[in-house]
């Protein structure tokens, strides 16, 4: 039982520092013996975890995936949609800003010197479509607003700051998301006042 948790602390190290090494030089400049220095762990350790430095960006991803599905998952679809998607867009700014492995999983899926196989952005957009999509199917959004041009908006605003914040973090502060939303949701809301915290 020992070796067991000892070899799961070990392989989430492993995943942490990758995660710091392809946040900063992104998948094709991240070197294998740059993560496991990172981690500190020898080489022959990261490959007994891990067979590659693809299976180790999956890894990062898949983490990353689950945290954006604690986000967006069926239990959050209850209640008022835009509520739920101002609060949600909340909770991936804040992940993004305070978990590298995030960071990095949303940096590696779009990162084209790597095939991932996850696709959290386009995850994220079918999320914010539906939300949206269940607000014009409940009246709530303003006279002459689709649900698909709201979707467009939020989900290049939400992008467009995960992307400038890997540079600059205030980006991703929750002030400037908050003003973001400020603008928006008096646009996008027929008749109501939905303040974003």
């Amino acid at each position: 039982m020992i070796k067991k948790e000892r070899a799961a602390r070990t392989r989430e190290t492993l995943v942490r520092a990758a995660a710091q090494v392809f946040a900063e030089e992104g998948f094709a400049a991240a070197l294998v013996s740059a993560i496991s220095r990172r981690a500190g762990v020898t080489a022959g350790g990261l490959h007994f975890h891990f067979a590659s430095k693809t299976e180790i960006a999956r890894a990062v991803e898949e983490r990353a995936a689950d945290a954006v599905a604690r986000i967006t998952g069926a239990e959050r679809s209850v209640g008022d949609p835009v509520r739920v998607l101002v609060d949600s867009t909340a909770e991936l700014m804040e992940l993004l800003a305070q978990d590298v492995v995030v960071r990095a999983g949303f940096a590696l899926s779009a990162d084209s010197s790597h095939e991932s196989r996850v696709d959290l952005r386009g995850q994220w957009r079918l999320w914010v479509e539906e939300l949206l999509g269940a607000a014009e199917r409940g009246g709530m959004l303003a006279e002459g607003v689709s649900s698909q041009d709201a979707a467009r908006a939020v989900v290049a605003s939400t992008v467009g700051l995960e992307v400038l914040g890997a540079a600059e973090p205030e980006w991703m502060a929750p002030q400037t998301l908050a003003r973001i939303w400020g603008l928006v949701l008096p646009r996008l809301l027929a008749g109501e006042d939905l303040e974003a915290d």
